[in-house]
């Protein structure tokens, strides 16, 4: 059996006729329509931790500049003319910048495990892109060819106010999966891997915060001669409770009444080792996004001989994996196959990260440019300076000489 039956296909296929990549122009209310729903709601986002990792993944994926490049028998250049390269680079959607769209892509990768961005289409111009509620997303796998082709993937969202249904075919959508995966098609969410870890955190959290609210004043026993019935032992708790955790008293002062004694409860949170609890998970969810312990502050054990050898280790333990994902999926939806066939391919520019003290910059760009491997100018880029009328020419030593003369100058007389 397929993966709908013929009276839901019926419904689905008469959903196709009005999805909106069939209109010329979108309107507000299209867009309020289709892409009603909230993106990023869930408790877990109260996780200082996980929402610390969240933050620092998205925002590091929002500032870096995507690239069109080329390979060319002379080496690879720069394409900039390119209609779907202006798109990325200045707007995506009338509605979103570069940076808010990728980094709302990343944190939808990570918190729900799978970003969806429809890419609408005018003929083979690519006229926007849209990041899709991943909540109102399914994945559909015809198995029984009733759409046409066996086995092939459609996309269901349903729209979160009306509760009505778009199918985009994988063409239409560019899907970035989280880092683990159970069948290689759709992504794991790290909040549902480590949702016990999460809810214990927060069970911490909120037992902090009433033990603010009490200002840290334990337990304590009252002990009194005689017996009291059930509403005047109320009366008196509450009484003393007034006392103890009164803003204008500040629990400084409790009376007690004559020949009745209260005996505080021993609270020490040292004993039961909970802030090295609390610690250890944070480490543990932190590691789940790859991210080390520097990065969310943690400098116990860090080993880093400067800024850039750990942004180094961020950048190869950590966005490594994450940016060639991006790539991937990009140079096949975004690209043609006969594009991809003349070399091009989209890349992240990753020099915003690993970008050295000045001191150190000035040093790598002299050793470039006065070794012949790149021009002035290409350094003066870098340096966000002004281009010269004299700087695209190749530099180099004159004392070097090609490798198969290496020695000729030992020969007897000289050589020629």
């Amino acid at each position: 059996m397929g993966f709908i039956q013929n009276m839901a296909f019926k419904y689905l296929r008469n959903q196709v006729t009005e999805q909106p990549t069939t209109t010329g122009d979108i309107s507000i209310a299209d867009i309020n329509a289709l892409f009603g729903g909230k993106f990023g709601t869930g408790e877990n986002l109260s996780e200082v931790t996980y929402f610390t990792c969240l933050k620092l993944l998205s925002e590091t994926i929002g500032k870096l500049n995507i690239d069109l490049l080329q390979d060319t028998d002379k080496g690879t250049i720069r394409v900039k003319d390119h209609e779907t390269y202006q798109l990325l680079k200045h707007r995506p959607n009338p509605y979103m910048t570069p940076s808010s769209f990728k980094s709302l892509i990343e944190f939808n990768r990570n918190h729900h495990g799978n970003a969806y961005i429809w890419t609408r289409w005018r003929g083979s111009k690519l006229n926007d892109m849209w990041v899709l509620d991943s909540e109102h997303v399914k994945i559909l796998v015809d198995n029984e060819g009733i759409l046409g082709t066996k086995n092939r993937l459609t996309y269901e969202y349903t729209e979160a106010k009306t509760g009505k249904k778009y199918i985009f075919s994988s063409s239409e959508i560019i899907h970035l999966k989280g880092a683990m995966s159970r069948d290689g098609i759709v992504g794991l969410a790290v909040q549902d891997v480590l949702q016990s870890t999460m809810d214990g955190n927060k069970a911490n959290q909120a037992f902090l915060n009433n033990l603010n609210k009490k200002g840290f004043t334990a337990r304590a026993v009252l002990e009194y001669v005689g017996d009291l019935d059930k509403s005047r032992k109320n009366e008196l708790v509450k009484t003393l409770e007034e006392y103890a955790l009164g803003e204008e008293n500040a629990g400084r002062i409790v009376p007690v009444p004559l020949g009745m004694k209260l005996t505080p409860l021993d609270l020490k949170l040292t004993d039961s080792q909970y802030f090295e609890l609390k610690k250890y998970s944070a480490l543990q969810i932190a590691a789940a996004f790859g991210i080390k312990p520097s990065h969310i502050n943690n400098y116990d054990k860090s080993s880093y001989a400067s800024s850039e050898a750990q942004n180094l280790s961020f950048y190869v333990d950590t966005l490594l994996f994450i940016l060639k994902q991006y790539e991937e999926e990009l140079n096949y939806k975004l690209l043609t196959a006969a594009e991809r066939a003349v070399g091009l391919h989209f890349k992240f520019n990753v020099s915003s990260i690993l970008r050295a003290d000045l001191k150190t910059q000035a040093e790598v760009l002299a050793i470039y440019t006065n070794n012949g491997i790149k021009t002035a100018n290409e350094c003066r880029e870098v340096l966000d300076v002004a281009n010269h009328e004299h700087g695209d020419r190749l530099l180099m030593n004159g004392n070097y000489i090609p490798i198969e003369q290496a020695g000729k100058q030992y020969d007897k007389g000289g050589g020629e």
